[in-house]
């Protein structure tokens, strides 16, 4: 059983007045966790999607509307192609034909790609507008709603048009997961299982022994679950903002990860679905330069998260070739991140060629 006080919100600790908290609680009361954090009441602009529309758009209306707030709502095409220029545009010429001023919240009410896209149009509309998380996927509550990374997407490769932009605060309510589709669930597990692998071998421990609980969504792990890998992301984050040093080690399984949705082309597979794969990968290695590192144990745990199954067409060949085009590429080499034990992490630069090829093969559980 993990001890853990969930009514405390969680904080990322940043210099100056950048701070935030995390709060978890039910979505009724965002509104009252909004004023309290300055964001100031009036027109709001929430971006969200198809999916999330269709459960909470009413909902989320109502309530802001019930406030003295005047939201106008973009509900955008669910999938990682919004992530795009295109779709950018749209949220910029609504909100300039609109008329806000430089006090006016974005508010993403999504998954990672709402949270992403709606926070590089707050990082760049108006030189910088307040900017509200609420999200609504695994992989957004425990993950890519933390730390300030926007952006979108280019044919290059994910997620290389951003910038840094912290929230004024994240509102996590693990209530909304449960109309999450049962693919996205398991997608969102790849980050859980990824924050207890480089930095919390007790969380990671206890999701092996609730392993059953927790690939079911049971409502007795769920809220658990989020908080404990929300805390090492809010961690990370606090001790390194911009990725200089320590938050690299986040990128655990995205090396490969990126490279497999690249060359498939995104949506294919799940981001998640890719990080798994990404992981077996970086464990392979990461055995070969830590023998005592429990690798079946891992695998154990990773092989039980259901996947998509593993296009025939992808070329193993093309995923070097999308890796080598990765923006994590410098110094002329790859840089990955290995574990020395579960909950140990570091980045590294010295993976051979041929021990990339053999993981690769090893994930994807072909010859190459």
């Amino acid at each position: 059983m993990l001890l853990q006080d969930r009514s405390k919100p969680l904080s990322v600790n940043l210099p100056g007045d950048r701070s935030y908290g995390i709060f978890f609680d039910d979505l009724d009361r965002l509104t009252d966790v909004m004023r309290k954090a300055s964001v100031r009441p009036g027109k709001v602009l929430v971006i969200t999607d198809t999916n999330v529309a269709g459960h909470y758009r009413g909902r989320l209306d109502a309530l802001l509307k019930n406030d003295g707030w005047d939201p106008l709502i973009l509900t955008l095409p669910a999938g990682e192609t919004t992530k795009s220029p295109k779709h950018l545009q749209a949220i910029y010429d609504a909100a300039l034909a609109w008329k806000i001023d430089r006090q006016t919240p974005i508010l993403a009410f999504g998954g990672g790609v709402v949270g992403d896209l709606a926070g590089y149009a707050a990082a760049t509309l108006l030189r910088g507008l307040p900017f509200v998380q609420v999200p609504t996927s695994l992989i957004a509550q425990v993950d890519s709603a933390i730390g300030g990374k926007t952006g979108i997407n280019h044919e290059e490769g994910k997620n290389l048009i951003g910038a840094f932009h912290q929230p004024k605060l994240v509102f996590v309510d693990p209530k909304l997961l449960f109309t999450l589709p049962r693919r996205e669930w398991h997608s969102g597990l790849a980050e859980v299982f990824k924050h207890a692998l480089i930095r919390d071998e007790a969380f990671f421990a206890w999701l092996e022994a609730s392993l059953g609980n927790v690939i079911a969504r049971h409502p007795d792990v769920v809220p658990d679950l989020v908080y404990r890998a929300a805390s090492v992301k809010a961690g990370v984050v606090s001790r390194d903002e911009l990725e200089h040093g320590e938050r690299m080690v986040l990128n655990f399984g995205h090396t490969v990860g990126h490279a497999i949705e690249k060359a498939l082309g995104y949506g294919v597979m799940t981001h998640g679905e890719a990080v798994i794969l990404g992981m077996k990968a970086a464990i392979l290695i990461s055995r070969r330069f830590h023998r005592s590192l429990d690798q079946a144990r891992v695998e154990n745990v990773l092989n039980q998260v259901p996947l998509s199954p593993i296009p025939a067409a992808l070329s193993l060949p093309e995923v070097r070739e999308a890796m080598n085009a990765d923006k994590k590429r410098d110094r002329s080499s790859l840089r990955f991140v290995l574990l020395k034990r579960i909950g140990s992490s570091y980045v590294t630069h010295d993976v051979g060629e041929a021990d990339i090829d053999a993981a690769l093969a090893h994930a994807l559980g072909r010859p190459f």
